[in-house]
């Protein structure tokens, strides 16, 4: 069941900097909640695949893929060994793909829920972060792929330990049907990937609404809906603690995106 939470005043956020369960193996807090900012709360969870696609992405997916690498191999000839790196590569370039990114920092998600392209709409639609529990996701996974999680002592898949459960699209989707879903940390490509705290699922193509699929089979999710009125003071909150563009997005166009935000005339 998805859980909705309205936040309206900057000290309602505080329960998102704070979840962490404590671990009596370790001592320690850890979290393993991930989080998604989406600028209107009107955007549904979908894949750029499914937005492209639509519902010819069934058979639309392997010749963008195989296309992808036929020319992309010429960059980067690894891609050629994996399809879950054709993916990641992709993905990062702008490739329509099945996967859908989080971050395990709240902070980052709240940053892309209050940086609207278009900051004239800052303050004319309400935004939205969605929390997801990578523990609970899991736990629904088929056996094979949870004995490769606790053979590996982790909670989270990489692109290697992927490859050893599973090689193909096709086998993938036939272990996932529409019940269970891979979440995965992608290799270090680029400094925006560490620089995000990235993390991915891998939306099977039996999860035809995601949403749905999380409203149906999990406890743990929360969809924050934030308030369009704090959405400037959330903004400006965030580049006082450095949460920003040249953050996030190495170079000079993370920070030229930050100067043209930091500059704008309301």
């Amino acid at each position: 069941m998805i859980k909705v939470v309205y936040i309206n005043t900057v000290e309602e956020l505080l329960p998102l900097f704070t979840q962490q369960e404590y671990r009596p193996d370790l001592d320690r807090n850890r979290s393993l909640y991930l989080y998604r900012g989406m600028i209107n709360t009107k955007f549904n969870l979908s894949t750029s695949l499914d937005r492209t696609c639509k519902e010819h992405k069934k058979e639309l997916e392997p010749c963008i893929l195989h296309n992808f690498t036929k020319y992309g191999a010429l960059e980067d000839p690894t891609i050629e060994n994996s399809v879950w790196r054709q993916m990641f590569m992709g993905q990062h370039y702008g490739l329509p793909t099945r996967l859908l990114d989080w971050s395990q920092s709240p902070l980052v998600a709240l940053h892309f829920a209050t940086s609207e392209n278009n900051l004239d709409k800052m303050d004319a639609h309400d935004c939205m972060v969605w929390r997801i529990d990578m523990k609970e996701i899991h736990a629904l996974l088929p056996e094979k792929y949870r004995k490769e999680l606790n053979s590996n002592k982790t909670s989270v898949f990489s692109v290697n330990m992927l490859n050893d459960v599973v090689s193909s699209l096709e086998q993938y989707d036939n272990d996932m049907s529409n019940k269970s879903m891979v979440v995965i940390e992608p290799p270090s490509i680029d400094p925006r990937i560490v620089n995000q705290y990235s993390f991915f699922s891998i939306v099977p193509n039996g999860i035809d609404n995601l949403e749905d699929y999380l409203d149906m089979n999990t406890s743990n999710t929360i969809k924050y809906i934030i308030s369009k009125d704090l959405r400037w003071r959330i903004r400006d909150m965030l580049d006082q603690q450095n949460i920003s563009e040249r953050i996030f997005f190495p170079g000079l166009d993370g920070l030229s995106k930050w100067l043209g935000r930091h500059y704008f005339v309301k």
